[in-house]
């Protein structure tokens, strides 16, 4: 039976870490762990980033703001996951979004102060995090140099792509096709036209104010 030291040792962080040096940070480190209720809020958007929180089983959902509120978006997470590393350091060290539990989820936090003063000090865990950092900030900024494309369908999927953590699994849109429309500066008829098509076509389901996508990766 797999044991909660088999589970950390799969977190991404502490990856190529011997048995030995984990026993030592084990040692040392005050862990917090937390069994969440489905439906309850883990992290709050907008509150400082004081540790790091990775989320061991269940599943959460991450809400997603845009500045003026006029969008939501919502992605489904699974288990092992690190929750904004990138936010414990920068000019802005809040959360982006929220994180709500969306079965019963489990989480373990290490405190900042830690982080500094004992796991920085092993190899290992630096490259682990620097990795983490650099690929999101390499993945993202080259979304930016993506060809853009003349179809009005090509700009709703690559809206959507933009717009996601990553591109698999189940995301879910909360926005008004005029708001949507104003986004993509386009006509509210042919953005209804087109999300018709793409829900024809099985990529999308649409509701009201909301859009279903079962699979971002089918929209790639």
């Amino acid at each position: 039976m797999e044991t909660m030291f088999d589970t950390l040792l799969q977190l991404p962080l502490f990856q190529g870490l011997c048995h030995e040096d984990f026993t030592s940070i084990l040692d040392k480190v005050k862990l917090h762990f937390i069994k969440h209720k489905a439906g309850e809020t883990i992290i709050e958007s907008g509150t400082p980033c004081t540790q790091l929180c990775f989320l061991l089983k269940g599943e959460v959902s991450i809400v997603t703001n845009s500045k003026e509120n006029i969008y939501t978006v919502i992605e489904q997470m699974e288990g092992p996951y690190l929750v904004e590393p990138q936010s414990l350091f920068g000019m802005n060290t809040h959360y982006t979004s929220s994180y709500v539990a969306h079965t019963e989820a489990h989480t373990v936090s290490i405190s900042k102060a830690f982080v500094l003063s004992d796991l920085f000090k092993y190899e290992i865990f630096r490259l682990n995090y620097m990795n983490i950092v650099s690929n999101r900030a390499q993945n993202l900024y080259s979304r930016l140099w993506n060809e853009p494309t003349p179809d009005l369908k090509g700009k709703i999927i690559r809206f959507f792509l933009s717009h996601c953590e990553k591109p698999q699994g189940k995301k879910t849109f909360k926005v008004k096709m005029d708001d949507l429309a104003r986004c993509l500066d386009d006509t509210r008829l042919n953005i209804s036209k087109t999300l018709n098509e793409l829900q024809d076509s099985g990529l999308i389901e649409l509701h009201r104010k909301e859009i279903l996508i079962p699979d971002a990766q089918k929209l790639l």
